[in-house]
């Protein structure tokens, strides 16, 4: 009996001591569009822990070893941003990794993470996206800020198919996930505003399937950060030290309450 009860206490221990292959990691990164030259606060978070990891929560902090952060700026330039990152947290696993950044050309940057690790037997590959758009001022945002967002060939990710200017609640806007480079289909995405619960097994209102191209559309009701993902697991891609590979991509919009360009979404 006490062996057993041993047991369980082990299992137990191991069980809340490391992030399931399920946990979500995601960058935000505060408003749609943000001043030229000013600065901007990117954050790394890890959660979606919670509801079948469908919320937006933080359950920890990331470790940063098999993690990459960095930004792309309008002209394709890549910055490095892990070098700099500052520890939010007072203890190791609380808070969140933070750093800034300075929009010094006008258009649309994208920050993107990506991770690559081992949780027991399950190699577990992420990655996440988020944007802002910089501009000369908040009420209009001019034709340099409506760059095409293309796919950065990352294992499953989500790829937004909707003029980030276009954004807004009420009004539609498409994603589309890839795995490798190729349209998923039958992929379930879960559309998470920030402070909502979403039922329990499927809820109509925050998820959608994907079509046969990987396409998935969705209208947010009000303006907030959104957070999308979906998860895809390879139960036959196995190598040394793991025996299937758990791959999950996130996407964080900052959903405006109107428009800065609500021409664009007419004509898409």
């Amino acid at each position: 009996m006490k062996l057993n009860i041993l047991g369980i206490y082990l299992f137990f221990l191991v069980a809340v001591s490391s992030p399931a292959e399920a946990h979500d990691t995601w960058v935000q990164s505060g408003a749609l569009v943000t001043r030229h030259q000013d600065v901007v606060h990117v954050d790394l978070m890890l959660g979606n822990h919670g509801n079948n990891h469908r919320d937006f929560k933080i359950a920890s902090k990331i470790t940063l070893a098999p993690c990459t952060l960095l930004a792309i700026e309008p002209n394709g330039n890549r910055i490095d941003l892990k070098p700099r990152i500052v520890d939010n947290g007072s203890a190791e696993k609380e808070g969140y990794w933070t750093t800034k950044l300075i929009a010094e050309q006008k258009g649309t940057y994208q920050v993107v993470h990506t991770l690559d690790t081992l949780h027991g037997k399950t190699r577990a590959i992420k990655t996440a996206k988020t944007f802002f758009i910089s501009a000369n001022c908040f009420t209009a945002v001019g034709g340099d800020d409506e760059q095409v967002l293309t796919p950065i060939n990352k294992d499953l990710e989500l790829v937004l198919h909707t003029p980030l200017a276009a954004l807004s609640a009420n009004q539609p806007f498409r994603l589309q996930v890839l795995w490798n480079g190729k349209p998923l289909g039958k992929a379930s995405v879960a559309f998470i505003p920030r402070g909502a619960k979403l039922a329990e097994d499927r809820d109509p209102l925050f998820e959608r399937t994907s079509d046969s191209e990987g396409f998935v559309s969705y209208t947010p009701t009000e303006g907030n950060l959104l957070l999308a993902v979906v998860h895809h697991l390879a139960p036959t891609e196995s190598g040394e030290g793991f025996d299937k590979t758990s791959y999950g991509a996130t996407m964080v919009l900052p959903i405006p309450q109107m428009a800065f360009r609500p021409d664009l979404a007419v004509r898409r």
